[in-house]
This record gives structure tokens, C-alpha cells and sequence, in this order.
């Protein structure tokens, strides 16, 4: 039985509109390409290793007392050791028919993800260690008691994060490291249910990817999801040479970027034939 949806707010629809000129506008520049080993955009195993070391061992985001803020820091190897049981939650706006298309390309997007890494990722109900929630602006502004349902003892800042989140922002992703441990344990991904089709599917083929690990974005990785400047909307080949080589069993959680480079160097040598 069709759900009756709910009528959307002024504010939402005006979101809704504003990115759906900016998706015009992005595809009109050539932006957002859905391409993904373009000639245009060679890669060897030295640019392979050096996208990886910058993608997989430094996060684009600092935390400080109060929030994130934008700030490349060095950090250690984090993946994921257990199975992904993803929970996929929609907001009561959400029509059915973008229900059914976004559970379709989440389905086929964690299988792909789970053969590139070799980690067991399923779209699954109850118990779930990763929540990808859709909401429209007035939902996801309403979101703190969801937050804090879904994640016991989520912290503040990024709760903050979500609710407050500028026009800018398209989508995030967070992945909760185990106490003391280097292996995540739960992860988050919120992605505005006012996107068109092709951003909302950019913004699952991002942020469920860079909750496995790979959580930096830089304006170097070229071609790949993982750069703010959206020329790639969908996983590109580096990404998947970065997703295998980040659960490669020779790099291990905890690692440096300085005990990581030398294994990531060989990975890429191997993977793209020595081709440096």
C-alpha cells in the first residue's frame, strides 16, 4: 500500500530547488562525470600510492572542542575488522518511489563495496552498525533524538554537524573507531532527500565509501569521489584500487602514513603492473 506522503515545507522545497539548479548547473560545466577511468586522467603506481597515503592516512576534518573544522591532519590506518550491517532510514517525506530507486542502488553499492574490500557489507535491518539516514531539511534539522537513538553517547559536535548543516555541505559521513582501537565499530551517513537523482547517487557512492576508511577528500586525487571539487560523481578506478589496497592484510590498523607508504607503493606497483 502507497504511504501518504507529507507535504513539503516551504523551506524544503526551496532546497529541493536550489540543488536541482545546481546539479543543471554542475553538468552544464562538465562536472559531476559518470565515467570512471578516463583518458583524461591517467594514473600510475606512483600517483596511486601517493592518492592513497593522502586519502586513507590524513582526515580532511579536525576535531576540536566544540565542532569539525577543515584541516588536513595526518592520522593512522582505520578500517573496519567485523561485517557492515547497513540500516537504510527515510524520512516520512521521502516519496516511495525514491524509497525503492535509493534501496536498489544502496543494495548494489554495498555488494560492490564488500567485493573490493573482501568485508561482509549488507543492507540489513536489526542490528545495524552503519545508518545511512535520507531526511529533508526539516527533518534532518529535528534530527537530535534520532541521532541519539540510533548511536548511543553520539557526541555533540556531531550531532551539530548534522543539524546544522550549510547548503554547502551536500552530504557527510562519520565512522566511530571501537575505545582504543584503530577497527570502526559504527558509522553514520546522513544524505539530503531534496537531492536529484545523480547527487543523491554521488552522495551514497561517497560517503559509504569513506566510511570504510579512505575518510580524506583532496583537491590531488584525480580521478576520484574523494576530491571536494565533484568533477566525478560516481567511484572512479582509482577509488576501487584504493578501497582493495586499504584492506590489503599487509597494512594493518594503527599504521603511520610514514609505516604505510612503503607496503602502499608496493600494492600499487602490483596493481597497476609496475606501471610507476
Amino acid at each position: 500500500m502507497m504511504r501518504p506522503q507529507p507535504r513539503p515545507t516551504p523551506e524544503s522545497a526551496a532546497v529541493r530547488g536550489y540543488y536541482a539548479r545546481l546539479q543543471r548547473t554542475m553538468l552544464e560545466r562538465g562536472l559531476l562525470r559518470s565515467d570512471t577511468a578516463p583518458d583524461d586522467a591517467p594514473i600510475n603506481a606512483r600517483i596511486l600510492a601517493q592518492t592513497f597515503i593522502t586519502i586513507a592516512l590524513y582526515d580532511e576534518y579536525a576535531e576540536t572542542h566544540r565542532a569539525f573544522v577543515a584541516r588536513q591532519t595526518a592520522d593512522h590506518l582505520y578500517r573496519w575488522a567485523a561485517p557492515v550491517h547497513m540500516a537504510l532510514t527515510f524520512g516520512a517525506s521521502i516519496p516511495e518511489a525514491e524509497r525503492l530507486t535509493d534501496t536498489a542502488t544502496v543494495t548494489t553499492y554495498a555488494a560492490r563495496l564488500s567485493r573490493l574490500t573482501h568485508l561482509p557489507i549488507t543492507l540489513a535491518a536489526e542490528p545495524a552498525n552503519f545508518h545511512v539516514l535520507v531526511l529533508n531539511e526539516d527533518e534532518r534539522r529535528a534530527a537530535a533524538p534520532l541521532l541519539r537513538a540510533l548511536i548511543p553517547g553520539i557526541g555533540a559536535d556531531v550531532i551539530r554537524t548534522v543539524t546544522e548543516m550549510p547548503l554547502s555541505t551536500y552530504c557527510v559521513a562519520f565512522a566511530f573507531p571501537k575505545p582504543g582501537t584503530y577497527t570502526y565499530g559504527q558509522a553514520l551517513a546522513v544524505i539530503r532527500g531534496e537531492h536529484p537523482d545523480l547527487m543523491r547517487r554521488a552522495c551514497y557512492h561517497e560517503e559509504l565509501a569513506q566510511a570504510l576508511g579512505p575518510a580524506n577528500d583532496s583537491p590531488h586525487a584525480r580521478p576520484s569521489i574523494f576530491n571536494d571539487d565533484q568533477e566525478f560523481a560516481l567511484l572512479t578506478k582509482q577509488d576501487e584500487l584504493i578501497l582493495r589496497m586499504l584492506y590489503d592484510p599487509r597494512l594493518t590498523p594503527g599504521m603511520t602514513p610514514d609505516q604505510a607508504r612503503p607496503i602502499a607503493q608496493r600494492l600499487a606497483s602490483k596493481l597497476l603492473g609496475g606501471n610507476g
